[in-house]
């Protein structure tokens, strides 16, 4: 007779609970400091930046993933090979691993990311465990920063303004010269090459799904434009915000909703984050490979001299639409990892147009609206933001298929109560 089957029926339903909660507390953790660091990044200088955001959120997710799975070992680690740590306290490493990594990465939230380690770790009981806790999340930071530490990501280059038809230049009304144009050159974290997925060439100039694409956006996307609906408008000003902002609070909406256990949790954002940052690697490959023009200055060359966009254009080459990109690819690895696409969530949007509240009935119908949004907004054409889904769902296959897999194949790993 096993200790458990002594147990009284009312003793043994408190242990189950008890049990219940302490997942639940875990897994909290990992929620509670994917939300710390993404409120850090939102509000620091990189708040324009989602390219280097989806870097730093990349490396510090992966070193939550690998600190916890070095304690309850369920899955590949990605950088780290650190040995199993039985007993230690996971919400100490979860806590201690998200804090190092930021910190460092990100040295201006040192003071914010201070107090909330200091807040978490005061949570917990003193002892051997806290102290294994620490050192994991201590060593699993440090392994994947040094991993990182010469992927290109600080090697800038000048790109100059083409003249020809068809050749990027910079857009109005500010005329920002090009910007990141090296990220294509970024070393993945999980796809083989940057142009691993590279789309086919955008349309030639004056064909007549260019000619489409113009007359689209020309007419959806303007600043000014009597026949968008409110609800165009809204969706252009939900999905403007970071994409790694928003589909990590998404993520967050939908672990927390699904009470994910501790290590499938730390999975699930380590996938989502190495996705997404590879998602603009891959895309940023091919914009500057490309260099297609953005619609501003497509129809303005075609006579609609003082056109704008309903918003701020970014200041790289249209095709593919990364932004497209990402949603592709968060939405592939949340519908794979949770086996299921028919998820429904509702998800509030952050700055720069914050308070906007929009509902779903599955990641992929999310990932369309997304992409729809940037010819709503007058910013992308229509091929390049298909181009950019397609791309996004070979990124998001690939890095579900090849990273951070399950130890034990045939089992659940959604169902896990580690």
């Amino acid at each position: 007779m096993t200790g458990l089957t002594r147990l009284s029926f009312p003793s043994a339903l408190a242990l189950l609970a008890l049990f219940e909660a302490s997942a639940r507390a875990t897994n909290d953790e990992v929620v509670h400091w994917n939300r710390v660091v993404t409120e850090a990044t939102a509000a620091s200088e990189m708040a324009g930046d989602p390219l280097t955001e989806s870097r730093f959120l990349a490396i510090v997710q992966a070193a939550v993933h690998d600190a916890v799975n070095a304690i309850d070992p369920c899955f590949e680690s990605y950088a780290s090979k650190l040995p199993v740590q039985n007993g230690a306290s996971i919400p100490a490493a979860i806590a201690t691993a998200a804090h190092d990594a930021l910190s460092e990465l990100l040295p201006s939230s040192r003071a914010t990311l201070d107090a909330a380690l200091k807040e978490s770790l005061a949570a917990l009981p003193d002892g051997d465990a806290k102290t294994a806790g620490i050192e994991v999340g201590r060593s699993s930071a440090a392994a994947i920063l040094a991993a990182r530490k010469k992927d290109g990501a600080d090697r800038p280059i000048d790109v100059p303004a083409g003249t020809k038809p068809g050749e990027y230049r910079p857009t109005p009304p500010d005329f920002t010269p090009a910007w990141m144009g090296h990220w294509g050159h970024v070393t993945p974290f999980v796809l083989e090459s940057s142009a691993q997925f590279r789309p086919e060439p955008p349309p030639a100039v004056g064909s007549p799904q260019a000619l489409r694409d113009i007359d689209e956006v020309k007419a959806a996307g303007a600043q000014e434009h009597p026949a968008r609906n409110q609800e165009q408008t809204e969706i252009a000003r939900f999905w403007y915000e970071n994409s790694t902002q928003g589909w990590n609070r998404i993520a967050r909406e939908v672990a927390t909703a699904r009470h994910l256990g501790t290590s499938a949790s730390a999975r699930l954002f380590a996938l989502l984050n190495v996705g997404m940052a590879d998602g603009f690697i891959a895309g940023f490959e091919a914009k500057y490979h490309y260099g297609y023009w953005r619609p501003a200055t497509a129809i303005r060359s075609a006579g609609a001299a003082e056109w704008l966009s309903q918003l701020p254009t970014p200041p790289v080459p249209d095709y593919p639409s990364t932004h497209t990109v990402l949603g592709a690819t968060a939405a592939t690895i949340l519908a794979r990892f949770f086996e299921t696409d028919f998820v429904a969530f509702s998800s509030t949007s952050g700055a720069p147009y914050a308070g906007i509240t929009r509902r779903f009935w599955s990641f992929s119908e999310a990932a369309r609206e997304n992409g729809a949004s940037r010819i709503l907004a007058g910013i992308h054409f229509r091929t390049a933001v298909n181009a950019g889904y397609r791309q996004g769902e070979s990124v998001g296959t690939w890095v579900f298929e090849h990273a951070m897999r399950p130890l034990e194949p045939a089992r659940n790993p959604v169902s896990t109560s580690r």
